[in-house]
């Protein structure tokens, strides 16, 4: 029997963020973070509110200086306003004791505080400074991701570390003192915020690095050693393909060894480009997954000599531009058609089977094959298409399929 890699979920601990849980067996939850000037209200909050209904879950802003903490504290009225009840979390470094302790309505403003604990400040004020953080986080009831990072490590641990390596009969090598550091330096920092007074309950922990190799491996050993909630990110992914493929590689092997529990897709945008880019890619690694559905999904034949028309591909373009479009009224109307699969097939070869296999599919006429094109609907066949207007016909028919199966299932909720 073929096997499938595990997708049973690493028990973490349940952590609230406004309305969303993090862990405790909950779905895997899609973060992003703007790019913005937060001082700059107006462009922070379209870009809040981009995110949002583009699917993100949790938004992070920058909180760098009082500006953006007037800005952050703007922002949250400015949301409640718009009715759009988005959990915030709050990017700190170096001065986030003084923010969070000079504007109570920031604590207030945010639902989770990002704490580095590398950048939290330097020499004997760093445990101040953090205690002060974790602190404010227990006094309003927030939750705390402690995010280390590769860039930014405990210089005292990292130090003791390799001298306890160098003196090991077999050295570790240097990337694995450095995988170690980052482990260590989470679960450190999270037991001691659980002494100051947090409760694991408000504890996420993330470990950022920019191999994929080094996620895998640094996450694999923090799943072992706790159960706190987990967030996934390969950080600086870069720019591109480059950065999709390594953060799906990276964050799909994790997730379906059932560990992570929140996501973020750390794309550089090109400029100008669409900062919800990064918002539909961790959407679409959970759905290929089989985690979580969020869209319709329209599987296409690549193409190959015998399908020498262009026909099925601006068939497919269609219909997958048809089901964004039309989503956002269908996901309130039709509950459950996130899940639908639509296929759009090329030619005869594999076209009937991949149809049947399909909710609803049609197979397109390949070079030198009759000018018919059978549709399928669970699984048998239910129309043939011919002439110049295949493509409305075969849209009439998706839309009429979601109308009768997913309508139905809404009658009979009610």
């Amino acid at each position: 029997m073929v096997q499938l890699a595990s997708n049973n979920r690493h028990k973490t601990q349940a952590v609230r963020v406004r309305n969303v849980t993090l862990g405790g067996g909950a779905p895997v939850v899609v973060q992003s973070m703007t790019n913005t000037d937060t001082a700059d209200v107006e462009k922070t909050f379209e870009q809040v509110k981009a995110l949002f209904l583009a699917g993100s879950e949790i938004v992070r802003v920058t909180v760098n200086n009082e500006e953006a903490a007037l800005g952050t504290i703007e922002l949250r009225n400015r949301l409640e306003r718009e009715g759009l009840d988005v959990p915030l979390a709050g990017c700190f470094h170096y001065n986030g004791h003084k923010l969070l302790s000079d504007f109570p309505d920031l604590c207030m403003a945010l639902d989770k505080y990002r704490i580095n604990p590398g950048n939290v400040g330097f020499g004997q004020k760093r445990d101040t400074q953090f205690e002060v953080m974790i602190e404010k986080a227990a006094e309003y009831n927030k939750a705390v991701r402690i995010g280390v990072n590769w860039g930014s490590l405990d210089a005292d641990l990292a130090t003791r570390l390799m001298d306890e390596n160098a003196a090991r009969s077999q050295p570790w090598s240097a990337d694995e003192v450095m995988r170690e550091t980052l482990v260590q330096s989470a679960l450190i920092n999270a037991a001691k915020a659980e002494k100051i007074g947090l409760r694991k309950d408000q504890i996420i922990l993330s470990a950022k690095v920019s191999r994929v190799q080094d996620l895998i491996a640094v996450y694999r050993e923090l799943a072992k050693r706790s159960d706190y909630a987990l967030h996934l990110g390969l950080t600086e992914a870069g720019m591109g393909s480059k950065g999709i493929v390594a953060t799906a590689l990276g964050e799909g092997i994790l997730l379906n060894e059932g560990i992570g529990d929140t996501i973020r897709a750390s794309l550089t945008p090109e400029p100008g480009g669409d900062r919800t880019l990064e918002v539909k890619v961790c959407q679409e690694i959970l759905q290929a997954l089989g985690l979580r559905s969020f869209m319709p999904e329209v599987s296409a034949c690549p193409g190959c000599g015998r399908t020498t028309s262009t026909f099925f591909q601006e068939l497919a373009q269609k219909i997958q531009r048809y089901l964004d479009v039309k989503m956002p009224v269908w996901k309130e109307s039709y509950p459950g058609v996130e899940t639908l699969k639509v296929a759009v097939m090329g030619c005869i070869v594999n076209g009937p089977g991949e149809s049947k296999h399909a909710d609803i599919g049609i197979s397109l006429p390949g070079t030198g094959e009759s000018p018919v094109a059978p549709v399928f609907m669970d699984g048998e066949k239910t129309h043939t298409l011919r002439g110049d207007h295949i493509a409305e016909e075969f849209q009439a028919l998706v839309d009429d399929y979601i109308q009768k199966r997913f309508g139905a299932a809404q009658d009979e909720a009610a």
